[in-house]
């Protein structure tokens, strides 16, 4: 029996866990990396050091591929569209893809099929970004026109800059109050959107995975705590959400999927609002950091639900198998022998899971996470915690 080949284009952690997911199925992987030390290039038997941008590259490593999947969002639409006029299969394909690598494109499609989303528009210059703060203020036009930013008199109404590619984990988004401070995001010469800044109580992500024949599962709805714009903690299920509420973000992923035709995994950041409503934040057509939980706390992990999906065999179950399970991010730090803590951390915690990406370690760098899970959510999250925090050295003992 000749088992498929997965190309995947991204060296990346979630391309080194997609890879494991993958070994007990007999699955071959193909990595297209940029450099040999690349987190998933250190475990995949067959990598190809190359640049994802060059088509001809491209090209070369999709031979002998199956299907084409990715652990990042970066590879050029057109180069995507020019293998699959070579009959390759891409999923997801550039049609979705475009969704989640362009930010305005993806906020016109959300908006004509109806979800819900801040307030938003392509602005052109600082005075543009002064217009839309005034209509999102409401009675703001009568301040612009005297040259104020609109606003209540304590630092104007603050309006959300995000560069429409490249952007992630903070990077390319800018919080601004005045022409002054919306001047930087034009500088790098690329389209820039504006949004409202949601008022909200917190952020959940809806993980959903959809294969190509249409099936599709929902993981249950999670709470994602971020710090200084990278994600930090993320509590599965999302504690004391409203099971409408919850249902509902499950069938807006759904649906978002099934308009955009997503292939493989998808997570739908959202913002929960203090009057019950729910509102898309980002998009993301790959695994996501959202649902590392899934490894150890799910019945079938989003890796291994996202190789069965580009494959497209069925797809597994995604109830969880503890009441909480606890992913905290380990972040790099001024400790940068991580191993010599494994002692401590095992011995306090046997039922810990630690998930390291084999990446060198530099101050606020994603270089692993770990995993808890249990019957009792202060339990779970301080042993989360306690064991990121360890691993980092922000703690001794």
């Amino acid at each position: 029996m000749t088992f498929p080949v997965v190309g995947m284009v991204g060296g990346g952690q979630l391309a080194r866990m997609t890879h494991e997911a993958g070994i007990p199925l007999g699955i071959k992987f193909k990595l297209l990396s940029d450099t040999p030390q690349d987190s998933a290039a250190q475990v995949v038997n067959e990598v190809v050091i190359g640049d994802y941008r060059d088509l001809d590259t491209l090209r070369a490593f999709a031979g002998g591929c199956d299907v084409i999947t990715f652990d990042h969002e970066h590879v050029p639409t057109e180069h995507l569209r020019a293998l699959e006029a070579d009959g390759i299969p891409v999923r997801p394909g550039p049609d979705a893809l475009v969704h989640a690598q362009d930010k305005g494109v993806m906020r016109a499609k959300l908006t004509e099929i109806g979800a819900p989303c801040p307030r938003h528009r392509i602005v052109q210059d600082p005075a543009d970004v002064a217009a839309f703060a005034a209509e999102v203020s409401g009675g703001g036009a009568q301040r612009l026109e005297e040259g104020r930013w609109p606003g209540d008199g304590s630092g104007g109404v603050p309006v959300v800059l995000k560069t429409v590619r490249g952007g992630y984990d903070g990077k390319g988004v800018w919080v601004v109050r005045s022409e002054a401070d919306a001047a930087a995001p034009f500088r790098a010469g690329v389209p820039v959107l504006a949004e409202e800044k949601v008022d909200f109580v917190r952020e959940l992500a809806a993980n959903i995975v959809r294969s190509p024949h249409g099936q599709a599962v929902a993981y249950p709805v999670v709470e994602s705590i971020q710090v200084d714009g990278v994600c930090d903690t993320v509590i599965a299920p999302a504690p004391e959400l409203d099971e409408r509420l919850a249902g509902e973000a499950q069938q807006l992923a759904l649906r978002i999927a099934a308009e955009l035709g997503v292939v493989g995994h998808l997570a739908v950041e959202l913002f929960e609002t203090p009057d019950g409503r729910i509102l898309v934040n980002e998009l993301a057509m790959r695994p996501h950091n959202s649902g590392h939980w899934t490894q150890d706390g799910a019945i079938t992990s989003q890796f291994a639900n996202h190789v069965r999906a580009v494959l497209d065999l069925p797809l597994g179950d995604p109830r969880p198998r503890a009441t909480w399970t606890v992913m905290s991010n380990v972040l790099g730090g001024d400790y940068p022998d991580m191993y010599q803590a494994y002692l401590h951390c095992m011995a306090r915690d046997p039922q810990l899971k630690i998930h390291m990406y084999g990446k060198d370690v530099k101050p606020g760098r994603k270089v692993g996470h770990v995993n808890t899970y249990g019957d009792d959510l202060a339990d779970v999250r301080e042993r989360a915690r306690h064991a990121a925090d360890y691993l980092r050295g922000t703690i001794t003992e």
